[in-house]
């Protein structure tokens, strides 16, 4: 693939193009986040069309997840060694095509088959974007602000996502879910050919092949693991039966194979002359308790945006478009804070912020845990969102920063993967988590008021059990995101002096 912007030398100025690049990057970081939900509130639509019946349409989601968390840390290392933008580039093509796929699906094996190849090609995206970030961005304020253009992308995306997919599969087609994407990553990819440029890791440069079959089958099998419990759990409901979706055995047996190999991992990463992971990145502290923070956040939030756009849907009765309005709320607390973190996080640090932003997103889910079948909109669902946009504005500008710092040139790709991992590994146990909990909800609602004389048939009744599984799964995942702020004040202890201030862009 020609490359016309130069692979630039070790300088202390800094890349005079280093802002356009932040806008191509920033636009196809957003399409990954997007695809996490875009398609969510399309399934309906996609299911009648070609024929997938329920047991099967959680795949349109899982095959996306299973091969983006599966490949991150790999996607990680190709960045660092094969060069970040070749592999931005590779990851953007792929993931126009992969889209394409999808969006031409005559069935649900091909659609299958494209959301996992998006994954893929996501797992390649997703880590050199935000190792180009790394290597572009050195100035401590510069990088402040650039990554509070990435932090507004993560927390927000996930509600643009669920807006634009309402408004496509209302007014368009649901095929538009997949074939938006194709303009945004052509015009990125021009525009990121003369604008981006190259960067690679120095020193030794071999790849650790069997860390990376055990990590990718390790991470893969995790969250399959995971996503069968919350798949048992919506089938168990939809069954009226009660039980346990934990003791799903093909469940149980995923999650502690999936265990078992990333241990295996550990240890031969642990022996291994060039890791895939060098265990420094995740031992330090302050980028362990970044990664920890980020796993709990990711629980918490990919539910909660699920659970939202169900509330809307089945309990209000709003359309697709108005569900997806009514979640923008958060993206604008997103976009406010994350500019506020950006001015604050070079003068009070990373610690302080990230604490305020996990509290502000906590209180802001225990708001929606109070909602009812007949709450108004600005009564509860909007200051509720908003403080949680807040929240996640004030969490993700400094943890994207906190998880690379003294990472070193060498390790950008690897450690901003595991910063993607771990939140996709937290979203996958998260959302079985508390689909679970809300199943269970939902089932002692109804026995509750079956013994106390409500006719089970009233869609009265029905109504209030649904709402009060969604703030069942509110409140756990206001919980999760509490423990988030818990982790970074005890184990962050990075200041404003650690900001990094590293060396430009390497030669490959």
């Amino acid at each position: 693939m020609t490359e016309s912007a130069p692979i630039r030398p070790a300088v202390e100025e800094p890349y005079e193009k280093r802002w356009l690049a932040l806008a191509v990057i920033a636009v196809t970081v957003l399409l990954v986040i997007l695809d996490a939900t875009i398609v969510n509130i399309a399934l309906p639509a996609v299911s009648a069309d070609l024929e997938i019946d329920a047991a099967s349409q959680q795949w349109i989601v899982t095959a996306y997840t299973l091969t983006f968390g599966g490949f991150l840390l790999l996607g990680g290392r190709i960045a660092d060694f094969w060069g970040r933008k070749r592999t931005y580039l590779v990851g953007a093509g792929g993931f126009a095509v992969a889209s394409a796929l999808g969006g031409l699906a005559q069935n649900e094996a091909m659609l299958f088959g494209a959301r996992a190849l998006q994954g893929a090609f996501g797992a390649l995206l997703a880590p050199a974007s935000l190792a180009l970030l790394t290597v572009l961005f050195t100035d401590t304020k510069e990088r402040a602000k650039a990554f509070a253009v990435y932090g507004a992308i993560a927390g927000g995306g996930s509600a643009v996502g669920l807006l634009l997919g309402g408004v496509l599969t209302e007014y368009a087609d649901w095929r538009w879910c997949f074939w938006v994407n194709l303009p945004v990553a052509i015009v990125a990819i021009v525009a990121a050919i003369p604008i981006v440029p190259e960067s690679r890791a120095p020193g030794d440069t071999s790849y650790d092949v069997p860390g990376a079959v055990l990590i990718t089958l390790g991470l893969a099998s995790v969250v399959y693991g995971f996503t069968r419990v919350g798949m048992q759990a919506q089938e168990n409901a939809a069954a009226g039966v009660t039980d346990n979706a934990w003791a799903e055995p093909w469940a149980l047996f995923f999650i502690v194979a999936g265990a078992v190999l990333v241990a295996a991992f550990v240890v031969l990463e642990l022996k291994t002359r060039n890791p895939l992971l060098p265990m420094r990145i995740v031992l330090d502290r302050n980028r362990g308790g970044a990664y920890l923070t980020s796993t709990l956040v990711g629980a918490g939030l990919l539910g909660a945006f699920f659970f939202l756009s169900l509330y809307f849907q089945q309990v209000l009765a709003y359309t697709p478009v108005a569900a997806g309005f009514a979640s923008l709320p958060t993206t604008l607390g997103v976009l406010i804070s994350a500019g506020l973190a950006s001015v604050l996080a070079p003068k009070v640090g990373p610690k302080p912020l990230m604490v305020l932003g996990g509290l502000l997103a906590a209180a802001g889910l225990f708001v929606l845990s109070l909602l009812d079948v007949d709450s108004g909109f600005w009564e509860l669902a909007f200051p509720g969102q908003l403080l949680l946009g807040l929240g996640l504005g004030f969490t993700f500008v400094p943890l994207s920063n906190l998880a690379l710092i003294g990472a070193g040139e060498h390790d950008a790709g690897a450690a901003s993967a595991m910063l993607n991992a771990t939140q996709q590994v937290g979203a996958s146990i998260g959302t079985a988590l508390l689909a679970t909990l809300s199943v269970g909800a939902i089932t002692d609602f109804f026995t509750d008021a079956v013994a106390s004389g409500a006719d089970p048939r009233n869609p009265a009744v029905g109504l209030q059990a649904q709402v009060e599984g969604y703030t069942t799964a509110f409140t756990w995942a206001s919980g999760l995101l509490l423990l988030g702020a818990l982790v970074s004040a005890v184990l962050i202890k990075a200041t404003r002096e650690d900001l990094p201030a590293e060396a430009a862009v390497h030669a490959g």
